[in-house]
């Protein structure tokens, strides 16, 4: 079976259109630890081969490719005349995705770091308007301190709330928590191209809410992917350690 590859970065030349597919061309930084004795790479070059059927969905254009960071994944080729395959390796793609770029991240990064501060400032109001009641109410305060075994000290209270915030949300019908890595992607599902706005859809929805929409489903001991495959995209793309799954017999 050939070896998969996935690229990350932008076009570093013009596109090049021919009969049924586009090419374009691509690097990337080698291996940070190469055996002792041989030099190390600095950058590997990469020309890409798309269908244009596939290259057309994305929304890419001829200049939009030069600055937009996408997505590559794909399988390499010696197959490819070296006249139509500048790169040092050529590499057939099978998958191309659009991915958000830092200033829409930073934008995103910047709404929640507000929306953080909303919900610390309203929290401190709420704490100050308790403390102002209970000045305001302190026999009631005592009446309702008769049974302290019964009721949470405050310090229990803060640390239940605590713990209670801290645990990651995950979508509706999670059944597990699985590391990413654990899970095995099928070969079909490699050969399959999600839509690509779709695919943009769940991104965003993951920037907003920190989970993914819906949960993957797997086979429970073999953790073979059976559904979910535009999901588990947008969980790597994201670098997602874990992800929420339900397994094949509950499904």
């Amino acid at each position: 079976m050939p070896h998969k590859m996935t690229l990350t970065g932008s076009a570093t030349g013009p596109l090049r259109e021919y009969d049924r597919y586009v090419a374009f061309d691509m690097r990337e930084k080698g291996s940070p630890s190469a055996p002792k004795g041989l030099k190390k790479s600095t950058f590997i070059s990469y020309t890409v081969f798309v269908a244009k059927k596939a290259f057309n969905k994305t929304g890419l254009t001829k200049k939009s490719i030069m600055h937009e960071k996408i997505l590559v994944q794909g399988e390499p080729t010696l197959d490819i005349p070296i006249d139509e395959c500048p790169g040092e390796i050529g590499v057939i793609c099978f998958q191309i995705t659009v991915l958000p770029n830092k200033n829409d991240k930073e934008a995103n990064d910047s709404n929640d770091k507000k929306e953080a501060k909303k919900e610390v400032s309203k929290a401190q109001e709420e704490v100050a308007a308790t403390k102002q009641k209970e000045k305001q109410e302190p026999v009631a305060k005592e009446e309702k301190t008769v049974h302290p075994d019964v009721k949470q000290t405050p310090v229990q209270e803060k640390k239940a709330a605590s713990e209670k915030k801290q645990q990651p949300i995950q979508p509706k019908g999670t059944k597990d928590v699985v590391s990413f890595d654990d899970i095995i992607v099928p070969e079909a599902f490699l050969k399959t191209r999600p839509n690509p706005v779709k695919t943009e859809e769940v991104i965003e929805f993951v920037k907003h809410t920190g989970h993914l929409d819906k949960p993957l489903t797997i086979e429970k001991e073999t953790k073979v992917l059976k559904d979910g495959y535009r999901r588990y995209i947008v969980a790597k793309t994201m670098k997602m350690d874990n992800v929420p799954v339900v397994y094949d017999y509950q499904k």
